[in-house]
This record gives C-alpha cells, structure tokens and sequence, in this order.
C-alpha cells in the first residue's frame, strides 16, 4: 500500500484480487504474480525481503556538503523499492538499491527525513 501511494488503486487491486480468486484456492506465487502485474512492479524482491528472510532493510543515507547520498544495506538481491522521503522539508520519492546514488536538487539538501510508515531501519552515515 506504502509504494503505491494511491488508497483508491490499492483497494481496486484488492477487490480485483478477490473477484480473481474467489472461493479458490491459490498458492503464493499466484498472489505475488498478480500483485506485481497489477502494480507495475517486479515485486520479487519485495516478496524475497519481507516474506522470505529475516533481515530488516536499512536505508543508509550521507549527507555531506549540502549533498544527499542513500542506498539499501542489508536487503536480498536487486531489492529496490521505493520510499517516501522529505528533503528540505517537500515530500518527495527516492527508489534506492544497493549502489550509492545521489539525490538530485537544485540547491543544496540541508534537511533529510523518512516517512516511517516503511518497515525499514535508517542509518545517517554521514562522516
């Protein structure tokens, strides 16, 4: 629900899913399949992640002379979901993976927060 970031299409996809499966008996890959398809994302390795293992994911996250690094750490392979964040106080979304990136602003990040409705750690690796 988080990564949509639409309660209107979240609930069309969970009433689609229900219209699909009614009275069925479905195995998890069934789900997952029309989860991802009616989202729009690859949702494996959200699924590997969450359902699979035991690891917390950890936005880890620099911010060093008015610029903003961040990255996933401690997630499964290709996990890259996207997050709602706040930089300079305007919500905006960022979608980390395991490689450093760096957030792109007109004038320098001097303010950097996470929505924390995302089940994930954070972690200021700033110097």
């Amino acid at each position: 629900r988080q990564i949509i970031n639409d309660d209107e299409k979240w609930r069309s996809i969970l009433l689609g899913m229900n219209k699909e499966f009614y009275h069925q008996t479905v195995t998890t890959q069934q789900i997952e399949g029309y989860l991802s398809k009616h989202i729009g994302l690859d949702l494996e390795p959200f699924f590997n992640q969450y359902l699979r293992d035991t690891k917390i994911p950890v936005l880890e996250y620099k911010l060093k002379g008015g610029q903003l690094s961040y990255r996933w750490s401690n997630v499964v392979k290709h996990f890259s979901i996207p997050i709602n964040v706040s930089v300079n106080k305007k919500q905006t979304w960022i979608t980390p993976n395991e490689e450093w990136q760096k957030f792109k602003a007109d004038k320098g990040v001097e303010d950097f927060s996470v929505d924390r409705n995302f089940y994930i750690d954070i972690e200021n690796k700033t110097d």
